[in-house]
Parts: structure tokens; C-alpha cells; sequence
């Protein structure tokens, strides 16, 4: 889990203020919701809801 998620958060861009923060931890709300959904990979978690995200987390 600890790398998987570190490799996740690797891609953020945000890099000033409290900015880096608040969006590890937005991000890291996402990636439990989708885990709780029954994601196992994240990453093709978030190219289906890229697609067409007002499919919800089905």
C-alpha cells in the first residue's frame, strides 16, 4: 500500500503554499473512495472516470 501510494501522489504539479498538502490529501480521499468501490487499480480506476465521470463510482 505504502509504495503504491506514493507512486500515485508522485504525478501532483501543485509544489507552493499549503497547495501540496491539501491536494495529497484530496487525493488520498479519492484513492480510499475508489478503493472502497472495489477499485484494485487505480489507475484504471481513473482513465474510466476520465471517460465518462458522471458514471459514479460503479
Amino acid at each position: 500500500m505504502e509504495n503504491g501510494a506514493h507512486y500515485i501522489l508522485d504525478f501532483s504539479q501543485v509544489r507552493t503554499g499549503s497547495g501540496p498538502a491539501v491536494m495529497a490529501a484530496l487525493r488520498n480521499v479519492a484513492i480510499g473512495i475508489l478503493k472502497l468501490c472495489g477499485w484494485t487499480n487505480i489507475a484504471q480506476a481513473n482513465r474510466r472516470h476520465a471517460q465518462g465521470p458522471t458514471l459514479g463510482l460503479a
